[in-house]
């Protein structure tokens, strides 16, 4: 294998990790969204950690893989092409509204925390929050804009 494809390889598991810790730390909010006892939720806003760790690693590999991709790929791709600043711009901001959901998200663990220490019993406090409008617009938005971002890898428009 040549270096192009090294780099390939090394973009498209990031685009993985990054895609599928999205997918999953989606699945745990949406699971979060039908319990009703702190500890459960708990339990999968602690699981939506472990999917940011995935984020986090695809995130940095297919950032740093893909840059590294313009510059040795043997078509005329360019740092300057359409497709390519977009992606770079969607990717700040999938991550921003990301980083903007899981900050809002933490006042919900340690609201969940409070009430498993003082017995886990529902709060109708803590389902506003789970169900909090605000926080499931940055983290699905932030999905969404991942989306975009590979529609924008798989057909590069104006390439």
């Amino acid at each position: 294998m040549n270096t192009y494809q090294w780099l390939l390889v090394f973009h498209v598991t990031g685009a993985f990790l990054l895609l599928g810790g999205g997918a999953i730390a989606a699945a745990l909010n949406l699971s979060a969204l039908g319990r009703e006892r702190p500890s459960e939720i708990l339990l999968l806003y602690g699981l939506i950690r472990v999917a940011v760790v995935a984020i986090t690693a695809g995130t940095l590999l297919a950032f740093v893989f893909g840059l590294w991709l313009v510059h040795e790929a043997p078509f005329n791709y360019s740092y300057g092409d359409g497709w390519v600043i977009a992606a770079f711009v969607l990717l700040i901001v999938a991550n921003a509204l990301g980083g903007a959901g899981g900050k809002r998200d933490q006042a919900t663990v340690n609201l969940a925390r409070e009430l498993v220490a003082s017995g886990d019993a529902p709060s109708p406090e803590l389902r506003a929050r789970v169900h909090d409008p605000v926080s499931l617009a940055l983290s699905y938005g932030s999905g969404l804009v991942l989306i975009a971002i590979l529609a924008l890898m798989i057909w590069k428009p104006g390439a």
